[in-house]
């Protein structure tokens, strides 16, 4: 069972205490701006949208929301909760959307559950779901050491220096990476 796999059965495991962790006040809403200014449609992904937090905030600020996570309670909760989004259950290593579905993907703490030698791929996953002018915004945890936690998920920390060469590598262009605590980066980074 690779490191993805593990996660997702931690979190299947225990959905409902992961569910009313993660009801807390949405990312979108907090740090969302720059992403909605960068964004050249309506067409959102939140890949990795967990118990649909984000999903919400999207669908309430007017954006055609699709939320995707691996995590099939997580899928049934985001559903029940955001019945105007639309959902899809999946790995973000392989996504199963047509090239140039999105004008945004907002992978907001998922990305890091990817382990590194697969983080590459990923990028290029979103990058090629995203149209020409897509926009793509990522949290991550900040840090040199990846592994699994008390709890047994798998955690992959970066540089923002990592990150932005990752970005790179994958095409995308005009990338903003901000280290908004000890332990978050955020970037934002355009197709």
């Amino acid at each position: 069972m690779d490191e993805v796999s593990r996660t997702t059965t931690v979190y299947e495991s225990d959905a409902d205490a992961f569910v009313e962790k993660y009801r807390s006040e949405s990312i979108a809403a907090r740090f969302g701006d720059e992403f909605y200014e960068a964004l050249s449609g309506e067409r959102v992904l939140d890949a990795g949208c967990g118990p649909g937090r984000d999903t919400q905030t999207f669908n309430d600020d007017g954006f055609e929301v699709t939320g995707f996570d691996l995590t099939a309670s997580f899928i049934e909760t985001a559903a029940a909760e955001v019945p105007d989004a639309s959902f899809a259950r999946g790995d973000m290593r392989r996504l199963p959307f047509a090239d140039d579905t999105f004008d945004g993907v907002w992978s907001c703490a998922s990305f890091l559950h990817v382990p590194r030698e697969d983080a590459p791929e990923t990028l290029c996953e979103f990058s090629r779901v995203l149209d020409d002018d897509g926009t793509l915004y990522l949290s991550l945890k900040h840090g040199d050491e990846s592994g699994f936690d008390a709890t047994g998920r798998y955690f992959e920390r970066y540089r923002p220096e990592q990150i932005r060469s990752l970005l790179d590598d994958a095409g995308f262009g005009a990338i903003s990476i901000d280290q908004h605590s000890k332990k978050w980066i955020q970037a934002l980074a355009s197709v």
